[in-house]
Parts: C-alpha cells; sequence; structure tokens
C-alpha cells in the first residue's frame, strides 16, 4: 500500500501530459464539470509557459502520477508580496487519505516562499467535509464568503 512517505511532488513537465489528463479529467469529475477540450489544452499550454503566472505539479507513487495540483500567482493591494492562490487541487480516490493532498500543498507552500508571496489561498466547496478536515489543519479558514458573476 502507498504511503504519503512513499510520494514525490515535482513541477509539471512536458513528458507529464498524459499522466496530467486523466488526473484532470477526474478533478472535473469529483466537480462535476465538463470543462471544453480547448480550454484544458490552453491550460496545459499556460502551466508551462514560464511567462505565466500559472504553474502545476504532480504527486508521483513511482511511475504513476496520483494527484495534482495548481497555482497562480498574482498581485495584491493588501501586501507587497504576491499572493499565490491554489486553484485546483486533486488526489486520485485510490489514494486520498495518505497524505498525499497535504505534500501537495505544502509544495505549493515552497514554491510560493521561494518566489517572495506573502499569501497562499484558496477555495474549496462547502460540502467537500474530507477536504476541509486537511484544510483546517494546513491552514486558517478567512471568514470571508465567495460572490461571483459569469461574464462568458
Amino acid at each position: 500500500m502507498t504511503t504519503g512517505t512513499d510520494i514525490s511532488i515535482r513541477p509539471l513537465q512536458r513528458e507529464d501530459h498524459s499522466a496530467w489528463l486523466p488526473l484532470w479529467r477526474g478533478y472535473q469529475a469529483f466537480y462535476q464539470v465538463d470543462i471544453p477540450a480547448d480550454v484544458s489544452d490552453l491550460t496545459w499550454a499556460r502551466l508551462l509557459d514560464p511567462a505565466e503566472p500559472v504553474s502545476g505539479a504532480l504527486a508521483w507513487d513511482g511511475s504513476v502520477a496520483v494527484g495534482l495540483v495548481h497555482h497562480i500567482r498574482h498581485r495584491s493591494t493588501w501586501t507587497s508580496g504576491n499572493y499565490c492562490y491554489l486553484q485546483d487541487l486533486f488526489v486520485a480516490s485510490a489514494t486520498r487519505g495518505q497524505g498525499i493532498g497535504r505534500k501537495l500543498i505544502e509544495h505549493v507552500y515552497a514554491t510560493a516562499a521561494r518566489d517572495g508571496c506573502a499569501r497562499v489561498y484558496w477555495l474549496t466547496h462547502e460540502t467537500n467535509a474530507p477536504a476541509m478536515r486537511l484544510y483546517d489543519n494546513v491552514a486558517e479558514r478567512s471568514g470571508f464568503i465567495q460572490y461571483r458573476h459569469r461574464l462568458d
């Protein structure tokens, strides 16, 4: 059985697409969304472009990718350092509860600190209780509620 100590985290590389895509689709299925293929292709290109503020990493159990994380750096009016928005976090269902999500979050923390960011933050759905148990142990709740208005 895989344990969290057997997992390695590394930034996305061009040759990782075939490992990333099933996890990306699994993430979409989890949230019951279907992101168009052309948007997923654009996302992949952005994740690999060093000029983009978007980055990502995969969690590996040997040669098998078992989790993904995407994050975006952006300016803030509250601090001199950028913020880092952890946008997507997903662990394959067969490997959940083994510390992989925590390792992916810690990878983002380390990357954001290296890049001089002042804060890492993220959102989750109010029904995602298993994830919130982890998040309550690695971060603090801000108390803010998200509002949004679609423009497309």
